[in-house]
């Protein structure tokens, strides 16, 4: 006889915390329960949403009876296998706690899935006692006999919310329950169907084909900015949504990118659903469960997207896949764009990477035969691509104390006089990356961080662009007290907007950086405004790099093409070369034809002789056999390890004790410790080791067992792993 009740009365249910591990509970009486269902459970002493687990292989017997029971199963849909292995396998490569990536999966605002009951009022035959102005004007805007919702009337009819409530009271007016606001419109397939090029209709086709097919299998759009690379995937878009299934569009800037969802109306009829950390809760509420349901059938979202739970997930798409906004850097150290293929692939569902510039894993794998190369060489509305021209700084620099080169500035008057726009284009926010002392020297420097002070001269402040530490500009200097001896050292945006301003004093300007003050909001009306044509200069950082469509843009000035290439990243001349052809491929994209000028200190360099010369298979060529013959990603594999603390000496220790108990193998170098190249962030001193192994070593069960066997971090000390790490600082 058996000591213990069923196994079937006891579940493992998974909590997004950190630990190594699901916890077992007990089903209550008339409960069901199953894997990927969302449960309330006790932790200690609070109720927390967690995950019904898969049960484990060979489970060790429990007594139900010493186990907390489930409080309740939460009113969503399940998470689906596949998602439950999407979990699982994150998990496994990054080396994080499955409850950690759990997390993601459940990150919405659970009263959010509860719908609020939506009233509107409509008018009646009863006539109001009291008639006033206001009143008169509510019952002519209702007069056409549709229900409104109370705001709606009261902003109609111009008056306050409180007048619309009084005639409800009296009677004038009844309320309507309301259907639930959708959250989002289903699109027409066949709303607005392009006319493609023949390179066009051809991508398109194999991708609708890819659709059909229900397999997964991995695609490279490859085509030249300005190309029709949207249009091109929208068709297996739109194939997709006929065969009533889910599509999924990763872009690296959702929030930026208004002229992207314009694109989309156009083409189906209603936006998609939008998911990225601008979207209000409600908002978001309604898209988890819409997308959860299948109602919604296309999301266009940020990189926490690929946690939300599609029930028939039938394409995915990651736009702009080179992008280095892809990594997560917080938390879960993953990157959206490998994920992105990996959840493809256990959805048995084909993957679109879009690129004018692919990063050099995806071109290795496309060279390789792992991704199929769809390739679109010309432009949609048949222009140019701008060509590229040096301006050595070493021969026709600025005046001292300017920035922008004399050649440059000429050709941007002419372009203006012509009817042109023109986008200098500088990647440093603020006014000056440095503010230091003429009298002694001083160098303003964050507190907290390793890194200067930026001065911010709209708003008056210095800030840390590290860990957003600011201070109101000081008088003085700090160090040797000297009244008004600060100056700022560098240019950044805003200065630059200052010597243009100066350079054209007729000139319509506008800065675009994604710091300014309103949001994204403000950012997308300025936008607007340039597509528009209602701006004659654009001052940008990397933000307009970002897929945005400028008809009018005739001049791309880069003012410091060198500004990338100044540091020990492996990855900064694929980088720098991605973002000045992303640049300058703005201009001439549609009547006027597009020039673009490099400022450089360095025109023999291989990445601008690359971008002058239109050579981008040079480029790709070379940087793919120096990473080879340097044993770099993606010919080998990294994990970084970065080991943290409020003290130097503490961390500086434990990070030596990391390496001194490093797993030996003849597969595995590990480097370090050495202080890392931003040693102090928020106070807290960083020491790093990196792991090197060959590209076909399981490098993530090698920092498994290590950290397996290595000591705890104690006290405030922190050791964070990133697989695959993008950022060396």
């Amino acid at each position: 006889m058996s000591l213990f009740p069923p196994r079937e009365s006891v579940v493992d249910v998974l909590l997004p915390v950190a630990v190594g591990s699901a916890y077992s509970y007990r089903v209550p009486e008339g409960m069901e329960v199953a894997p990927g269902d969302i449960v309330v459970v006790p932790l200690g002493p609070r109720m927390m949403l967690g995950c019904v687990w898969p049960p484990a292989e060979n489970p060790k017997p429990v007594d139900p009876a010493k186990l907390k029971p489930i409080h309740r199963k939460y009113d969503v849909a399940s998470l689906s296998p596949a998602m439950l292995a999407f979990i699982r396998w994150i998990a496994d490569y990054t080396v994080t706690p499955p409850g950690m990536v759990l997390r993601l999966a459940l990150r919405h605002d659970e009263s959010a899935g509860i719908s609020r009951e939506r009233t509107g009022v409509r008018l009646t035959d009863q006539r109001p006692q009291r008639r006033t102005a206001a009143r008169e004007r509510v019952i002519e805007a209702l007069a056409d006999g549709f229900v409104r919702s109370k705001t709606d009337a009261a902003r109609e009819a111009g008056v306050s919310p409180s007048v619309v409530d009084g005639l409800v009271d009296d009677g004038v007016l009844e309320t309507v329950v309301l259907p639930p606001e959708p959250a989002a419109e289903r699109p027409d397939p066949d709303h607005s169907a392009p006319e493609l090029l023949p390179a066009q209709r051809d991508a398109a086709d194999r991708l609708v084909e890819a659709v059909k097919a229900r397999a997964f299998r991995p695609y490279l759009i490859d085509g030249v900015t300005g190309s029709g690379k949207t249009e091109t995937y929208f068709e297996a878009v739109a194939e997709t949504i006929r065969q009533g299934r889910q599509v999924l569009i990763l872009m690296p800037e959702i929030a930026l990118t208004q002229a992207f969802l314009d694109r989309f109306a156009r083409r189906f009829g209603v936006k998609p659903a939008e998911w990225h950390s601008a979207v209000g809760t409600k908002r978001r509420g309604r898209v988890f469960k819409g997308v959860s349901s299948g109602e919604v059938s296309v999301v266009a979202g940020a990189r926490s997207a690929l946690f939300l739970p599609f029930r028939d997930l039938g394409l995915v798409i990651v736009d702009e896949e080179h992008d280095s906004a892809y990594k997560q850097e917080d938390g879960v150290h993953y990157h959206a764009r490998d994920m992105a293929v990996v959840r493809a692939r256990l959805e048995e569902a084909p993957v679109v990477l879009v690129s004018a510039t692919p990063s050099i894993e995806t071109e290795v794998n496309a060279r390789r035969g792992r991704y199929s190369r769809l390739h679109l060489p010309e432009r949609f509305a048949g222009t140019k691509v701008p060509r590229l021209e040096p301006i050595d700084l070493r021969k026709e620099g600025p005046p001292r104390g300017q920035w922008i080169a004399p050649r440059l500035a000429a050709e941007m008057e002419r372009t203006i006089e012509a009817g042109g726009q023109a986008l200098l284009f500088l990647n440093r926010r603020g006014y000056a990356p440095l503010t230091l002392c003429r009298a002694c020297g001083h160098r303003i420097r964050c507190p907290s961080c390793s890194s200067w002070l930026v001065e911010h001269r709209f708003r008056r402040r210095l800030e840390c662009h590290q860990c957003g530490y600011a201070t109101p500009v000081p008088n003085e200097c700090p160090n040797c007290h000297e009244p008004n001896s600060l100056i700022p050292c560098g240019p950044g945006v805003e200065r630059l907007h200052e010597e243009v301003a100066k350079l054209m004093p007729n000139a319509r300007l506008q800065v675009l950086s994604s710091d300014l003050a309103g949001g994204v909001e403000r950012l997308r009306a300025e936008l607007k405004a340039i597509e528009d044509g209602a701006v004659d200069v654009i001052v940008g950082t990397q933000l307009v790099a970002k897929g945005h469509n400028f008809p009018g843009l005739a001049l791309v000035g880069v003012i410091d093409a060198d500004v990338g290439l100044g540091h020990g990243d492996p990855r900064a001349a694929e980088r720098t070369f991605q973002l000045l052809h992303q640049v300058a491929g703005r201009a001439g994209r549609h009547e006027k034809e597009g020039r673009a000028f490099l400022q450089t200190y360095m025109p023999e360099h291989p990445v601008m002789q690359a971008l002058v010369a239109g050579d981008r298979d040079a480029f790709y060529d070379r940087e793919i056999g120096v990473r080879e013959e340097a044993h770099l990603p993606p010919f080998a594999r990294f994990c970084a390890l970065i080991v943290s603390g409020t003290d130097a000496h503490a961390a500086q220790a434990h990070a030596r004790a990391l390496a001194a108990c490093s797993p030996l193998s003849n597969e595995v170098r590990v480097l370090g410790p050495a202080e890392a190249p931003l040693a102090l962030v928020r106070g807290r001193h960083r020491y790093r080791l990196l792991a090197r192994s060959d590209r076909g070593f399981d490098l993530s069960n090698y920092v498994r067992a290590w950290m397996a066997g290595a000591p705890r971090a104690t006290g405030n000390l922190r050791v964070e792993i990133d697989i695959d790490p993008q950022s060396f600082l």
